[in-house]
């Protein structure tokens, strides 16, 4: 591919990307079958094995977001020791480490949910298996859904703050450059990476940080859509074909298929 996408942000997004397509494909086909079947059921552990991977590879993506967001104000706000900072085998750890703990961290809160009792209607007013939903189907005391959205609330704001700070760091640091076309560039960048957080986090924080308020179902449902959906859609738009290095690279490769196949003939 292109030399010019040899780069930390790059590799960021590649392994982005990759998570993307697993974090679509944990619910996606189910929710199709279940729009075309009347049989709209799952067993106690596909709806287990749904949560762990919806949940762990959201985790993983919602982790590299917060790197890349790191990444980002290490690029604009120190770029003469970026590449002393954000070496390959840094930006390896960092991919590796945001994969390895966004699915060690949800093993335990999958093992307890697995050993609670059921008894029906089991019924879920979702799209897919969720854990507020599930829980309350528990024949048990469920003041442990208290505890496990202020472990998720913590994981989500800490994000966020991570991002807002560095994003203000950033902003700061573009003001301060001279040149009107450096300032646009520089904005134009990282006004998209901006689009990606806030549509993520944003539908996860409405989701996820509302603790005992109840909206309507279709409210819920719209909610989880934006999220489990809409952002995994326009992701690739927003990092790829607005970005010009990824515009060219993309151009390059259709030529030189093109030219291949010309030649084949």
């Amino acid at each position: 591919m292109d030399t010019r996408l040899h780069n930390p942000m790059y590799n960021f997004i590649s392994i982005f990307s990759f998570l993307e397509i697993w974090y679509t494909t944990a619910t996606i086909p189910k929710m199709l079958s279940n729009l075309i079947s009347k049989q709209r059921t799952i067993s106690m552990i596909g709806c287990l094995l749904q949560m762990y991977f919806f949940h762990s590879l959201g985790n993983s993506e919602g982790i590299l977001l917060t790197t890349m967001a790191i990444d980002r104000y290490v690029a604009i706000c120190n770029p003469l020791r970026y590449p002393t900072i954000m070496t390959p085998r840094l930006c390896a750890q960092l991919s590796a480490g945001s994969c390895v703990f966004g699915f060690l961290v949800l093993l335990p809160e999958i093992a307890w949910i697995s050993t609670l009792p059921f008894c029906g209607p089991n019924q879920i007013h979702q799209i897919f298996c969720d854990f507020e939903p599930v829980l309350r189907l528990a024949c048990t005391d469920t003041s442990m859904i208290l505890v496990e959205d202020v472990v998720h609330a913590v994981a989500i704001i800490f994000s966020v703050l991570v991002i807002a700070i560095s994003y203000i760091r950033i902003i700061t640091v573009i003001l301060r450059i001279p040149s009107g076309e450096g300032r646009q560039k520089a904005f134009s960048t990282c006004a998209a990476h901006l689009g990606v957080f806030l549509m993520f986090y944003g539908s996860v924080s409405l989701m996820y940080l509302r603790f005992s308020a109840t909206f309507p179902p279709i409210l819920d449902t719209a909610i989880a859509l934006m999220f489990a959906v809409l952002a995994p859609f326009f992701n690739p738009i927003i990092y790829s074909l607005r970005n010009k290095d990824m515009k060219m690279a993309i151009k390059k490769l259709l030529c030189s298929q093109r030219i291949l196949s010309t030649t084949a003939s």
